[in-house]
């Protein structure tokens, strides 16, 4: 097993160019991402007609935008990304996209041009990375034109070692994301939890490795003996995930739909 010190494989937990370097490979196989992406793409599919603007918001290295490539009824996707290194990944991957390394704290003038313009806004497990989300959310709201969505997924459950090393400061349920993005000026439709039974499993797992499966999953990038054990592992959880309740009070993954109002016109 690939036993490098913990501060060598990721060496801030804010460092997401270095964590993308590190677990590019293990992100995409990851079978609670791929559920959360499903989620959010059958969300988007409900809205019906064509989503004119697409905005993913912490895209990370744009699997979830190569999988809305893939499916169709999106007319254009852009996505933000903090990291070069995930930007960088991104555009080989999903050429039809635009992304754009961004802060949105300090956003780059290049990007004020699609403040008020997303018919959906996704933002799939970035809030718990943040040290404002009420302030986050505001800004997220900026990109949405009056009447647009906001999808957001966050965890739900204990916090893992793995968790707290790659910087979660809380994690969700119903009640306090609900209060997140109402007080971030917008309407909430709906809040889902979801991955009851097998993703509960996966992450009760997560939990009882601890600081063990940093290592094992940096060893999936290089091909060790670790790397295959986790793959297989992957690989069983993504066949168990197909039977995970949508819609559960006992579900570990939370689904957040809101809406920017109507009558929030943005200002000229």
């Amino acid at each position: 097993m690939n036993m490098q010190p913990l501060e060598s494989m990721v060496p801030d937990r804010d460092s997401w160019s270095a964590y993308w370097s590190a677990y590019a490979e293990s992100a995409s196989q990851n079978p609670a991402q791929q559920m959360r992406h499903k989620l959010l793409l059958s969300q988007i599919l409900s809205i019906g007609g064509e989503v004119a603007l697409l905005l993913d918001i912490g895209s990370g290295q744009g699997d979830f935008l190569a999988m809305v490539a893939r499916s169709g009824g999106v007319r254009r996707s852009v996505g933000f990304e903090l990291s070069e290194v995930g930007v960088s990944i991104s555009r080989v991957k999903v050429p039809t996209a635009t992304f754009h390394q961004v802060d949105l704290f300090a956003p780059p003038a290049e990007v004020s041009c699609l403040e008020h313009q997303a018919d959906v806004v996704v933002c799939s497990e970035v809030i718990e990375h943040v040290d404002d989300p009420t302030g986050f959310c505001r800004r997220v709201r900026s990109y949405l034109k009056p009447g647009g969505r906001l999808l957001v997924t966050v965890p739900g459950g204990p916090m893992s070692a793995f968790d707290r090393y790659i910087g979660h400061r809380r994690h969700y349920d119903r009640t306090s994301v609900r209060r997140l993005l109402d007080a971030a000026g917008l309407e909430v439709e709906a809040v889902r939890l979801a991955g009851f039974p097998f993703f509960n499993l996966y992450r009760l797992a997560v939990i009882l490795l601890g600081k063990r499966l940093i290592s094992s999953v940096k060893s999936s990038d290089d091909g060790s003996g670790a790397g295959t054990l986790a793959r297989l592992a992957m690989a069983l959880f993504r066949v168990l995930f197909r039977l995970n309740l949508a819609n559960s009070a006992l579900g570990w993954q939370v689904l957040a739909v809101a809406r920017r109002p109507l009558d929030d016109v943005p200002r000229q």
